[in-house]
């Protein structure tokens, strides 16, 4: 998912623009285009070539992907979602990897919490327990790994991981292709 809002505001402050100057060139609120650059509303196409219009650029500039140029991403770049329920915390580590060929993240299990189920799929998964003790089920097997262990999943079956410790637990998990 490409966050348009986001590259709408870089364009913005490259031509020096505030968003109220912007809203008036495109006849559209500062409020319209604040809740645009946090990705709180979206556009239609034809307020988006509108705006793209006001800054000098058009729709095949702006969705082009860049040809791979970055490498290194931060904090800044992670999508961080929590699941109280499951007790668990997913970090997208690299933006809009479900286009690339494989997909990391940091999950993080609280004591009695687990992934949600994936049933099977095309591919295959590995991991790599960053700190305390995961256990990978797998149908109906169950594997325990712990800090600094690795583990591989062939996707042919349901697959999850839970924590069934009294401790925190975190791995870096990578799906190719991308399914998380």
């Amino acid at each position: 998912m490409m966050e348009i809002g986001s590259k709408i505001k870089n364009l913005r402050l490259k031509k020096g623009l505030t968003q109220e100057e912007l809203g008036d060139r495109c006849e559209l609120s500062k409020g319209f285009i604040s809740l645009l650059e946090s990705d709180k509303t979206s556009p239609s196409m034809t307020t988006l070539e509108d705006i793209l219009n006001a800054l000098g650029t058009d729709f095949a500039h702006f969705f082009k992907e860049e040809s791979g140029s970055r490498v290194v991403f931060g904090k800044d770049d992670y999508s961080v979602k929590q699941d109280q329920d499951l007790k668990n915390e997913i970090c997208w580590l690299i933006p809009n990897a479900q286009k690339n060929e494989m997909e990391p993240i940091i999950v993080t299990i609280n004591p009695g919490g687990s992934t949600y189920p994936d049933n099977p799929h095309e591919g295959e998964e590995i991991g790599y327990v960053l700190e305390g003790v995961i256990t990978i089920v797998i149908d109906k097997e169950r594997y325990q790994a712990k800090k600094g262990e690795s583990f591989y999943i062939a996707c042919d079956k349901p697959h999850f991981l839970e924590n069934n410790t009294s401790r925190q637990a975190k791995a870096i998990w990578i799906s190719s292709p991308p399914s998380f």
